[in-house]
């Protein structure tokens, strides 16, 4: 260590030679306490029922109301002015639910009409209990792709369509009751293992699965592969070359040609976003004209045909809870009401955000959960608030959920008296939507900013990705899930260390790599712990304090400075240590004495003070003088004592030298 030694201060008295404050451990708790507190902190982080305290009865009762149905909260204060606003938002949204409706249930193997039934019972259900104002409710491209390829690896929606129509309803329920459950008891942090990341890269590789599963519309062909990945998809169009109609083709190209410039109109005039929003039924309607005068449907344009006319009939009766069908369900369903959540979630807080006011992510699943419920006791699939619909009403001017009710309206009107005019609708214009909104979903942009910003979240993002387009939706789904998990533990099992110097002129301690002109202080070696310490850390960390410690005593010996003697852990980012923790520490500071150094604990926590004077560390290991508030009042005494007590070569038989 040097030709010299350094008497260490037995006390208090001789550290703290001057006043500095002193760490105090937090007042014990009843373990019942503790422990209602761990679950109020995990699950209600909002402490949603602090506006019930000191309330009487019945304001108890109107503010119960309020929270459990957020209809109450607006419909009081609801005037003239807001309905104008919502009726153009709800008639806009309607022109574009339904032929998005009628698509997306194409895309999911089901009966057209199914995507016009889910447009009309769920978005009632949400106006009720959604706490967001500017999302629309309906069914979603990803999702439907979703219900299409899982249900149909046990049943042929083809052979067997009724099985497979039961299914997706029970499917539907599963979700809901899924999405509920997360919502009642709180559990909505589990949606949030689904990184931005991933998503990007999931609705990316889902847009173009769904874009080019839509060629089988754009050239006709009546026999194409169930399978989702590219090779398969572009195997089946290639090896038909000899089926395709041209008459199909030039209709679908020009339809998607007109729904595209539309979309390029009403981005560059914001103004005009109506333009774009109209666009779908325009399509359909001209489409179904074209049809109509010229017959096309007799040269090879496949059209919806007949549409049955009436509201939403039951389908409580219709739901599968045997075997061997029933896993299918479930499983159809936590994928799918997964998914579903997290982009209506995303998609609510993001336009919350846009005008400034919160919604409760909680509510949110309890809503979701119950309309999908509901929806499936009345022959409607899985629906949630898809980004292209939500964003046509925040545009259009919605004020509250009353828009949701105007498009229900509308639908249902469309239900009654309207479906008959979607008999000649062609299949191709219907294939030109879905294309044209899943384009809309490759988000390039996010994911040239993800390579700039995160490399590794941009890995994150691309095996999503090739996971969707070249495996399936659920390997894309369970690679970039397993690769966010993988993410997270190694930042658990992996903290960052780093050593801190000091800002010249000041009582600042700061990592030396991010400011060079930190500087170290002689003889104290102050190392920074960026995690709390757990079983998955603890090994880690000890061999890394360790290792840091012999580079710096390596470093002392070549520049001959003065020798190393403390060594101060701040642990300020240390939130929490487990009991593997404090045998670390234990370890460690038994390795700092055989070295005749010194531990010193700068701004230990709370709890982190409390469990290691539980088990003793702090009294049989290390004395309460050794730990300081700040970095800065730790090397104020520790170069105190440097200072003061620097003496000869002290007795080998005096006890503080063997520390």
């Amino acid at each position: 260590m040097g030709t010299e030694e350094y008497r260490f201060p037995q006390g208090p008295e001789e550290l703290h030679h001057r006043h500095h404050h002193t760490v105090e451990a937090p007042q014990p708790q009843p373990f019942l306490k503790s422990l209602q507190y761990s679950v109020k902190e995990t699950l209600f982080p909002d402490d949603p029922f602090r506006q019930f305290k000191n309330q009487n009865a019945s304001r108890k009762v109107v503010l119960g109301l309020k929270y459990f149905l957020p209809i109450f909260e607006w419909a009081p204060r609801y005037n003239l002015k807001f309905f104008k606003s919502d009726l153009i938002a709800g008639i806009t949204i309607a022109s574009l639910a339904i032929p998005q409706g009628i698509s997306y249930a194409k895309l999911a193997n089901l009966p057209p009409i199914l995507g016009l039934y889910s447009s009309f019972v769920p978005p009632l259900v949400y106006a009720v209990l959604g706490s967001s104002r500017d999302l629309a409710v309906g069914t979603v491209a990803v999702a439907s792709l979703l219900t299409g390829a899982l249900l149909s690896k046990e049943v042929d929606a083809e052979k067997d369509p009724k099985l497979y129509l039961h299914l997706a309803f029970t499917a539907t329920f599963f979700a809901g009751v899924f999405e509920a459950s997360l919502g009642i008891f709180r559990l909505g942090f589990i949606v949030d293992f689904l990184s931005h990341a991933t998503i990007v890269g999931f609705m990316g590789g889902a847009a173009t699965v769904v874009s080019l599963q839509q060629l089988k519309g754009i050239f006709g062909l009546k026999h194409f592969t169930d399978a989702t990945d590219v090779i398969s998809v572009m195997r089946s169009v290639f090896s038909q070359t000899h089926q395709w109609r041209w008459e199909s083709g030039v209709l679908g190209c020009g339809f998607l040609f007109f729904l595209l410039s539309t979309r390029y109109f009403s981005t560059k005039k914001p103004k005009f976003f109506w333009v774009a929003a109209m666009a779908p039924l325009t399509s359909v309607i001209l489409g179904s004209l074209l049809v109509y005068f010229t017959h096309a449907e007799r040269h090879g344009v496949q059209v919806i045909g007949n549409l049955k006319k009436g509201l939403n009939p039951l389908s409580g009766s219709d739901l599968i809870f045997t075997s061997p069908y029933m896993s299918t369900a479930v499983k159809t369903g936590l994928i799918t009401g997964i998914i579903a959540l997290a982009e209506g979630i995303a998609v609510g807080r993001s336009f919350a955000m846009f005008k400034n006011y919160n919604i409760d992510g909680n509510k949110e699943m309890i809503a979701f959960g119950m309309m999908n419920i509901v929806g499936s006791f009345t022959s409607c699939y899985l629906t949630t608030g898809p980004f292209s619909r939500s964003a046509v009403n925040y545009n259009a001017g919605c004020k509250t959920a009353m828009s949701n009710i105007v498009m229900a309206i509308a639908v249902m009107f469309t239900l009654l008296f309207l479906t008959p005019l979607f008999h000649y609708t062609p299949l191709v214009v219907l294939s030109a939507i879905i294309i044209s909104a899943m384009l809309g979903l490759i988000d390039y942009q996010a994911a040239i900013h993800l390579w700039k910003v995160d490399k590794f979240d941009f890995l994150v993002c691309m095996s999503a990705y090739v996971g969707v387009v070249f495996g399936s939706v659920e390997i894309g789904l369970i690679v970039a899930v397993a690769i966010s998990i993988a993410r997270l533990l190694l930042f658990v099992s992996r903290p960052r260390t780093a050593v801190k110097g000091n800002i010249p002129n000041s009582m600042i301690y700061r990592n030396t790599e991010q400011y060079p002109s930190s500087r170290t202080v002689p003889g104290i070696l102050i190392l920074e712990i960026d995690a709390p310490i757990y079983f998955a850390n603890a090994s880690y960390l000890r061999e890394r304090i360790i290792r840091w410690i012999d580079e710096e005593e390596e470093r002392v010996k070549q520049s001959g400075e003065s020798s190393l003697q403390y060594i101060i852990l701040d642990m300020s980012a240390v939130g929490n240590i487990d009991t593997s923790g404090i045998s670390m520490m234990e370890e460690i500071k038994k390795v700092i004495d055989r070295r005749a150094l010194k531990l010193v604990l700068a701004n230990p926590k709370g709890e982190v003070v409390k469990k290691l004077t539980r088990s003793k560390f702090i009294g049989d290991h290390l004395g309460k003088e050794w730990m300081f508030l700040t970095v800065g009042e730790a090397v104020e005494a520790c170069s105190y004592v440097l200072h003061t007590f620097k003496t000869e070569p002290a007795s080998k038989n005096e006890p503080w030298n063997n520390v």
